[in-house]
């Protein structure tokens, strides 16, 4: 498990972090991360998805259906060098950022706007399915 959830300086400003070491290598984690059909497996708080782009870019738009009540507009802001944050109904919502370490390891973090401190629970749920996933897929590709 990561470290406890911090106040960081990210490109956005002051977020707080929550992160996880993941035993997969950055791609494997960035494709789970930006793959909007995966979403829903991850997400504890995202039920369905409707967009067009199956991975995620700059300019991407579409709907996430959050726990299973309405679909809410999303946009996102910025996606490059492992890092892509988002609107979420016009509000700036979490940043999503992998860093690659050494032995095909990977940190996997939300970055959260400090006024949403109590997303982080759910955020630290969701990196442990991400880190399963992209473990998974890691394994399965080494048979």
């Amino acid at each position: 498990m990561g470290a406890l959830p911090r106040v960081e300086r990210t490109p956005d400003g002051r977020r707080l972090v929550v992160d996880r070491l993941v035993d997969a290598d950055a791609e494997a984690v960035w494709t789970v991360f930006t793959d909007t059909e995966r979403w829903p497996e991850w997400g504890p708080s995202v039920t369905a998805v409707r967009c067009d782009d199956r991975f995620v870019e700059r300019g991407t738009t579409g709907e996430v259906q959050v726990a299973g009540g309405p679909w809410i507009p999303f946009e996102v802001d910025a996606c490059e060098a492992y890092r892509w944050t988002w609107r979420v109904a016009r509000i700036p919502a979490t940043g999503h950022a992998v860093t690659p370490l050494v032995d095909d390891r990977a940190r996997a973090a939300f970055e959260i706007p400090l006024y949403a401190g109590g997303y982080a629970l759910v955020c630290r749920r969701a990196l442990s399915r991400i880190a399963a996933i992209a473990e998974r897929a890691g394994e399965d590709a080494v048979e």
